[in-house]
């Protein structure tokens, strides 16, 4: 990832795509740290920084300040790009029935036990808020 990441840098070099270098550079950096502290997980930065950006951006656009929120969101879609698909509702939902029946849960006090299997079995390819609530209405909670 990290080799990837660096040839991107340089091909965003020499295109003169300053905004993008900008970005790739800030990514690099990230990886580059997690690296040093001895975490190998590079999806779980991008992740991570994905998630700092939307966070970012819906910030922005509730201050006023859409051309900030803009650049965040276009940071947004360049990290997407390095990371695998998300699942689709319906694949979350299959993964959740499975949960339901591994943990025995019957009812929403079950919820923690789901959630913990469920997110384990989606691997950070969907967002935790979109889980919990499935995970909830397919408790009837």
């Amino acid at each position: 990832m990290l080799d990837q990441i660096r040839g991107d840098v340089e091909a965003a070099m020499r295109a003169r795509e300053k905004e993008r270098v900008g970005a790739l550079r800030l990514l690099l950096s990230e990886l580059q740290k997690a690296a040093k502290e001895g975490s190998d997980d590079e999806l779980a930065v991008l992740r991570r920084e994905r998630k700092r950006r939307a966070e970012a951006a819906r910030a922005y656009r509730e201050a006023g300040r859409l051309d900030l929120a803009g650049g965040e969101e276009a940071e947004e879609r360049l990290i997407n790009a390095y990371l695998p698909a998300e699942l689709t509702e319906a694949e979350l939902k299959v993964i959740i029935e499975q949960a339901v029946r591994d943990s025995g849960a019957e009812s929403a006090k079950d919820m923690g036990r789901v959630m913990k299997q469920a997110m384990a079995a989606v691997d950070g390819r969907a967002d935790g808020k979109l889980v919990s609530d499935l995970v909830r209405a397919s408790l009837g909670g």
